[in-house]
């Protein structure tokens, strides 16, 4: 398969990527950083992608046009972490992570959709995250944006089919990456919790890619790709006082440390 990915420079992009080419993928990372740090080896193909450019995706089509022909997946993993509590985040907190964390998958959508409807095939895949399904107090962009990826891939499902255009969406709780290396935000408190989460989840990024595949070849619409994640998704459709409980509960904390 021709797959491209954002955000192919570290985290949960690398690990996609190299999880595609491990199967003998043929895989374009792209990421803002640049080409230079995204080849990573001189037999890798890489663009610099900035996914909140018009021009950077025309340039990415471009190339994918020119060197293969077409393209089977698009991967739309680049993001950034953020949030605070409503009263905390400021509007142009609420502004950025929506530009990125929303507009960047619409954006790289509507660059590839009309190339996947002439091949009449494709997959694209949208790594939203737990906070998609399931909103925890002091994150109300970061949730807001992730459950518009969530709509935004069940809609593109939906609405490709005719063209045999497949989407899913990826939704993992908190694993080991350097996703806290770009977070913004006033709420130094939610910083704190959020680092501790990250710090501490037996997952590592390689890990959620492995399942990813999996998830893909099954053709699941929504991957759920840890137990911890799954087992959030289960206490909220199952037990909503419960997960009501455990979601106030944190919210007290996040108080508590100002």
């Amino acid at each position: 398969m021709r797959v491209l990915v954002t955000g192919a420079a570290s985290g949960l992009g690398a690990a996609l990527s190299d999880a595609f080419e491990a199967r003998g993928d043929q895989v374009l990372r792209t990421d803002v950083v640049g080409e230079e740090r995204t080849r990573l080896e001189t037999t890798r193909p890489a663009v610099k992608l900035d996914i909140t450019s018009d021009d950077d995706w025309a340039t990415a089509r471009e190339w994918v046009e020119r060197e293969w022909g077409g393209l089977d997946v698009l991967v739309n993993n680049a993001g950034v972490a953020g949030g605070g509590r409503l009263d905390v985040a400021t509007l142009d907190e609420w502004q950025w992570i929506t530009e990125i964390n929303l507009f960047g998958p619409v954006r790289g959508t509507r660059t590839f959709v009309p190339m996947f409807k002439d091949q009449r095939s494709g997959h694209i895949v949208n790594v939203a995250s737990l906070a998609g399904l399931v909103h925890p107090a002091g994150m109300a962009s970061y949730n807001a944006v992730k459950a518009a990826v969530v709509a935004l891939s069940e809609t593109t499902g939906h609405e490709l089919a005719p063209y045999g255009v497949r989407c899913s969406v990826v939704c993992p709780s908190y694993f080991r990456t350097n996703l806290m290396d770009g977070m913004k935000g006033s709420d130094k408190a939610l910083g704190t919790v959020i680092g501790q989460l990250i710090e501490g989840s037996p997952f590592t990024a390689e890990d959620i890619a492995a399942a990813v595949l999996e998830g893909m070849d099954r053709g699941d619409d929504v991957i759920i790709p840890d137990e911890a994640a799954r087992g959030a998704w289960d206490l909220k459709q199952n037990d909503r006082a419960g997960y009501d409980a455990v979601m106030r509960k944190q919210a007290a904390r996040l108080d508590q440390m100002g």
